[in-house]
């Protein structure tokens, strides 16, 4: 028995939990409030795909003989997914490997339509294994049997969402409340028989579900109705990423049928007030609340009357997972590139560097929303203690950090914690493409256990770049792609189409850009979406600013993306198809040689864009600046050094002979013997284990006390080895 049940509704992730209800239940464990959580989501999906699932989806009547040619071979195929379903979900779960040989003999799994984009399969998993290439063939599998449940069974389901048109920009609720009050679905059969089983095991007196995305809305709302029909008694509140984007203007009273409060922004506070007055059983009109909806004398009303703050972000706790069932999610892999399989493939420990972003100005992004706008890191201590924390709680030692854009200078601390504590974890998070982004850093982010970052190019055009305010210009973006590369870190870009203004000579140039990109090997990943225009962006509260006419409407509802025309009148969702097939290729690493205009079924200029100006970009060399102020990190202490002694034309002098033995192979220098017994102290001195870093001046300036000539010295071939094997970084 709880206080409270913590409810992620399906769907969402088939790989590893959404992180808020986690998030929460730490919070809440600061404050001493029982609480229990629960991912529906993944519960109902292995309900679903089950052998006594599939069974009762194969004996829904369909008319098969009116039904597509996919879904009659799924069909008369039926006892073959019946008998095979159980041992590939396993094998999913990681608890069947062996599975993966008869998975990839190609006459185990059967086979429809998502089986027909098979043709490179060896070319796409020659270097990816057998167990990845098993779980690609697994997840056609179920994605088989999902066409198969949307054709025949059930419409709205999708893996990662359910109903996802019923919330997005629904500004009326009318579409939504009239599904609710239809008769209940053949998946809602499933979600509301597992939601009594733990309503009836955790007797919560208060249920709140965190609903991220428009396709967890629907069965938030549907689990909400169940809970006031059959249990009056339990109070039911909703926050997430939907209504703190979605849904700040709601007035529709018809929602508060089923939600007693809908929180705001922040869930910390706001939660702990809703707890107050659920737990002490007070009244709405005598409690104090926190950015939160609720209906009140027949109304709806925004209550926002009490004085506490919100706590920092180091007040909050560690996030906590348990309850959640992790050893039952599943690894799937949709697309044969192994920067798309970290989304799908694999568990990850869901964490924050920061709240909110430090950039906080892309004309496009939420910048005047709290969750944006109110940037507050958390000290690299604190965060490395919560890694420890998860990894004691979880076993697992892999970490997302789902920034906004993680900082630079908080990454290189993280980093360095990392390594101080000698913990192996492997990490990826994402970023802005700036220049701090450095060689040296990059490489420190890669021993650290980082394998992968996601930045958002968006346009690559310089004008549009500048219109966006991202502060970053394409050839910089080039240049920190092949640090990262150069690295070993993979790089995926979040591409746009359709920005306001923009011109059909412009998507082709941010092709051609895009193209050279892949083709220099400096980007390994990426996705083209299409502009949309959000209520809460500079481009949404001032569209005339941008060349765009807004559509308006009365939102009594939900408000986020807005319908606009923009004043060019380019239909730019033409571009769609090219832009993404032409992607799929280059992330292939083939038909870079293609005009452009072989990718679009419609007349498109030529590009503007010199076939080098990506290589070109890359030319600037910086490894002979001077930097002052740069801290200096030694990465190698335990050095092996002698004395030698060098002779040429009869002259003889001493040397200092110092190895180096990396992971990976064995870098030997050759310095006078004075200057090598001081580098050899410098190493000793201010090795990583040392908090304090020293600057490149402060080296240079202990150098001279003792020699001349600083920058000879640090520009010499055996430094710049050191260098150029990672020994020094200069950050």
């Amino acid at each position: 028995m709880k206080d409270l049940l913590l409810i992620t509704p399906p769907f969402t992730q088939l790989n590893t939990p959404y992180p808020a209800t986690a998030y929460i239940k730490g919070f809440l464990n600061t404050k001493n409030i029982s609480s229990y959580q629960m991912d529906l989501g993944i519960e109902v999906i292995l309900e679903l795909f089950s052998k006594d699932g599939i069974q009762k989806i194969f004996k829904k009547k369909i008319d098969i003989q009116n039904s597509s040619e996919n879904s009659q071979r799924i069909f008369a195929l039926r006892e073959e997914y019946i008998k095979t379903i159980d041992q590939v979900i396993l094998f999913l779960q990681n608890q069947n490997p062996t599975l993966a040989r008869q998975i990839c003999s190609m006459n185990f799994l059967p086979e429809a339509s998502r089986f027909n984009q098979l043709d490179d399969m060896e070319f796409a998993f020659g270097n990816m294994g057998l167990q990845d290439k098993a779980k690609h063939l697994a997840t056609l599998y179920l994605e088989d049997l999902s066409d198969y449940i949307v054709e025949n069974v059930d419409s709205d389901f999708g893996f990662s969402r359910y109903a996802e048109r019923l919330g997005k920009s629904a500004n009326s609720f009318d579409e939504l409340y009239f599904k609710l009050n239809d008769n209940q679905t053949f998946i809602d059969d499933f979600t509301l028989r597992i939601l009594k089983e733990n309503l009836d095991l955790v007797q919560p007196k208060l249920v709140c579900f965190s609903v991220p995305f428009p396709g967890n809305l629907y069965s938030a709302f549907r689990s909400a109705k169940f809970i006031k029909e059959h249990y009056p008694y339990i109070k039911t509140a909703m926050g997430g990423g939907f209504p703190n984007t979605e849904l700040r203007e709601v007035k529709d009273k018809r929602v508060f049928e089923f939600f007693d409060f809908i929180t705001l922004d922040d869930g910390e506070i706001p939660l702990e007030l809703v707890c107050e007055n659920v737990l002490a059983n007070k009244s709405n009109e005598e409690s104090d609340f926190k950015r939160t909806f609720l209906l009140e004398n027949g109304e709806v009303v925004y209550k926002n009357n009490s004085k506490r703050h919100d706590y920092k972000q180091s007040e909050i706790g560690t996030p906590d997972y348990s309850d959640l069932q992790l050893n039952r999610y599943i690894s799937v892999i949709e697309v044969a590139n192994p920067m798309h399989s970290l989304w799908s493939d694999g568990r990850w420990n869901k964490l924050t560097m920061a709240h909110g972003c430090y950039w906080g100005k892309c004309t496009f992004c939420d910048i005047s929303l709290d969750y944006i706008k109110i940037y507050e890191p958390i000290s690299a201590k604190i965060l490395v203690d919560r890694m420890e924390e998860l990894i004691q709680q979880t076993g697992e030692t892999g970490f997302h950090f789902v920034d906004e854009a993680a900082p630079p200078a908080l990454m290189r601390e993280v980093a360095l914690e990392i390594l101080r504590r000698n913990l192996v974890v492997t990490w990826w998070t994402n970023i802005r493409f700036e220049k701090s982004f450095t060689q040296d850093l990059c490489f420190l982010l890669k021993i650290s256990g980082c394998v992968a970052v996601s930045g958002g190019l968006e346009v690559a055009s310089d004008r549009l770049l500048k219109l966006i305010d991202k502060g970053v210009s394409v050839d910089q973006v080039a240049r920190v792609t092949r640090n990262f590369t150069e690295a070993g870190i993979m790089v995926h870009a979040y591409l746009m189409y359709g920005y306001p203004t923009q011109t059909v000579q412009e998507t082709v140039d941010s092709l051609e850009m895009v193209r050279q990109l892949f083709e220099m090997g400096i980007l390994q990943s990426g996705f083209w979406h299409q502009f949309a225009m959000t209520a809460h962006s500079p481009v949404g509260i001032n569209p005339e600013e941008y060349g765009v006419i807004q559509m308006k409407q009365e939102i009594l509802f939900a408000n986020n993306d807005i319908d606009f025309t923009d004043k060019t009148g380019i239909d730019h969702s033409k571009f769609s198809f090219g832009l993404k097939k032409s992607l799929f290729n280059y992330m292939h690493g083939i038909n870079f040689e293609l005009p452009l205009q072989d990718w679009f079924d419609f007349k498109i200029p030529r590009t503007t864009i010199h076939p080098d100006y990506i290589h070109d970009s890359l030319l600037e060399d910086d490894n002979f600046s001077f930097k002052a102020n740069s801290k200096l990190v030694f990465l190698d202490k335990n050095v092996i050094a002698k004395d030698i002694i060098k002779t040429k034309k009869g002259n003889s002098w001493e040397l200092k002979q110092i190895i180096f033995h990396l992971k990976t192979n064995i870098v030997k220098i050759e310095l006078e013997k004075e200057k090598g017994d001081w580098l050899i102290q410098i190493l000793e001195d201010n090795h990583i284990q040392n908090p304090k870093k020293i600057t490149l001046q402060q080296l240079k300036t202990q150098f001279e006390e003792n020699f001349e000539d600083f920058e000879l010295f640090w520009f010499s071939k055996p430094i710049q080895q050191l260098k150029e094997n990672g020994i020094i970084l200069s950050l």
